[in-house]
């Protein structure tokens, strides 16, 4: 049996609102997200632009470090997403 693959990802708007959530499929938790197919925050606001990700081993780690970046200041979360993005 193949290892399982989970991340840990942010989402944005265009008008820069951000989501953090985690999944072991990336590619379809993104498109549920474009589709709005899940009420909630970012049906809401929006947030259908993948701008960040990082891949993990396991589940706990990958909630680990959503549970982390949510804790962090907004400054550092786009901190974050510059650094994959730019960098």
């Amino acid at each position: 049996m193949p290892a399982r693959t989970y991340y840990t990802y942010i989402m944005s708007s265009r008008t820069r609102v951000i989501y953090i959530g985690i999944t072991s499929n990336l590619e379809l938790r993104v498109q549920q997200h474009k589709q709005n197919q899940h009420d909630g925050f970012t049906k809401e606001y929006r947030c259908h632009h993948l701008v960040w990700f990082e891949r993990y081993g396991t589940a706990a780690s990958a909630i680990a470090r959503e549970k982390q970046i949510k804790g962090w200041r907004r400054a550092k979360k786009l901190a974050l997403i510059d650094q994959q993005n730019l960098g």
